[in-house]
């Protein structure tokens, strides 16, 4: 089983990739209507082997690049050349297994501090005096 490496140490199996090489589209005259440089890069997430929370990070971070069969799809086509763009859709995989790779940290719920808690009540017992100052005056009669 090879082994390819993604980004920053990150390997994962040969079997987890799929490559398919197209034509791109817009400009670029003879050459791009001739020439397969767009690359569709496949990565299924069930064969790469990595630990379940490691892969359930990356397919929310995926977005909509997750297809419904459980593979992330990166379609790379802004460089003229195939390898650039097989070198582009590796580096943005490689970014996306980099940001699903720590667990985001646990959120400590935190009260106000007293002060904290004494400047709010001040501030609104200054937006009332505002709006009571607004208000018409009443009438003795």
């Amino acid at each position: 089983m090879a082994l390819v490496e993604i980004a920053n140490g990150v390997e994962v199996p040969e079997e987890a990739l799929a490559w398919k090489f197209v034509r791109a589209s817009g400009p670029g005259g003879q050459h791009v209507n001739k020439v397969s440089t767009a690359v569709e890069l496949r990565f299924d997430v069930e064969r790469s082997g990595l630990p379940d929370g490691w892969a359930r990070r990356l397919r929310a971070a995926a977005g909509h690049r997750l297809a419904a069969s459980g593979e992330i799809v990166i379609f790379a086509q802004t460089h003229r050349s195939q390898a650039r763009n097989r070198e582009d859709a590796l580096d943005r995989l490689g970014a996306l297994l980099e940001a699903a790779r720590k667990a985001p940290a646990k959120r400590r719920p935190t009260n106000p501090s007293a002060g904290a808690r004494a400047r709010r009540r001040e501030l609104k017992r200054r937006r009332g005096e505002v709006k009571r100052d607004r208000a018409p005056p009443e009438m003795d009669g």
